[in-house]
């Protein structure tokens, strides 16, 4: 998966630091909540609304920020989701340092709660992140592994989101590799 687009501080001045925590029973309904808001703005533009990310898997610990991918038909929508999507909050980075996928934050009292990453549906990029989800939902002594690995780059990388994001890309690799070879 590409690195981390969340490199840029939220504001001038404001701390955004790599904090790993346990995991939240509230995050799947937090994702439930938003993904209705989103699909409520949007209506047909939204083909599909998936939770992504460490926040979908049940026991495993995250940063906590709800990921969400929102599937269109086609790249070209995502002007069409611009306005809406700012409605309900969220701040537009356009692509933000990954090709083909346009990142939307929501930021609360100087925090990231929320990101929502618009591709095409059944994109490389929609298959991947739902594999690695998948792979760790179905695989617990791997979310643990990935959990423990996260706590420790976590330390070592609290102020380094890039570097973060790149020492965990190996065991992400892995991951999809080894789901790729059991579907």
């Amino acid at each position: 998966m590409a690195a981390d687009p969340h490199l840029d501080r939220l504001a001038p001045g404001v701390p955004d630091p790599v904090l790993v925590v346990q995991y939240d029973s509230g995050w799947p309904g937090a994702f439930q909540r938003e993904r209705d808001r989103i699909a409520s703005a949007l209506g047909g533009l939204a083909l599909e609304i998936q939770h992504m990310g460490s926040t979908a898997v049940p026991g495993l610990g995250a940063k906590p920020i709800i990921d969400i991918m929102l599937g269109l038909r086609a790249l070209d929508d995502v002007e069409a989701c611009v306005g809406p999507m700012e409605g309900l909050g969220y701040e537009y980075k356009g692509e933000f340092g990954i090709p083909d996928r346009h990142y939307f934050r929501l930021i609360q009292d100087d925090r990231r709660t929320h990101q929502v990453h618009t591709v095409v549906r059944d994109s490389d990029f929609w298959r991947r992140h739902l594999l690695f989800r998948d792979y760790l939902r179905a695989n617990p002594d791997e979310a643990r592994l990935y959990y423990e690995l996260k706590v420790a780059l976590s330390e070592r990388h609290r102020d380094d989101r890039e570097a973060y994001t790149e020492a965990k890309s190996e065991f992400i690799e892995a991951a999809i590799a080894k789901a790729r070879g059991s579907a």
